[in-house]
């Protein structure tokens, strides 16, 4: 079986780093999404609301890339940098899974982010049929 890396356009796809890896019959495997447009620029600086709106915007791109769907998201990590933006996290979870269909999730504190100007970052893994 041979490994498929995951770059979609629109989006910055750095040197070294793969937005997701799909090797056929396993689950894809998403790298952690920033709130960061198809340009480079950060979204939303100091708007948990709009960064994290983007975030799920760019794990849509990258699972649907990957042949996939929201619905194929099995588990999500949420790593924040304040306690406090859980219920903007929440929020816009509800919006992007349907009622009854959410992952299995782990939402965990941590002191910084690759750039500081990044609010919240997510990872995920899919199983695409």
């Amino acid at each position: 079986m041979s490994k498929r890396v995951i770059r979609p356009t629109g989006m910055v796809n750095s040197p070294g780093y793969s937005h997701a890896v799909v090797k056929e019959g396993l689950p894809v495997f998403i790298s952690g999404q920033v709130a960061q447009d198809g340009a480079g620029n950060v979204v939303g600086e100091r708007d948990i609301e709009a960064q994290v709106n983007q975030v799920f915007l760019n794990l849509r791109t990258v699972v649907n890339a990957a042949g996939g769907s929201m619905d194929d998201i099995v588990k999500i990590t949420v790593f924040v940098t304040d306690l406090s933006y859980r219920p903007a996290v929440a929020a816009a979870r509800m919006n992007y899974f349907r009622h009854g269909h959410m992952p299995a999730s782990t939402f965990l504190v941590v002191s910084s982010l690759a750039d500081p100007r990044f609010l919240v970052e997510i990872e995920a893994v899919a199983v695409v049929e």
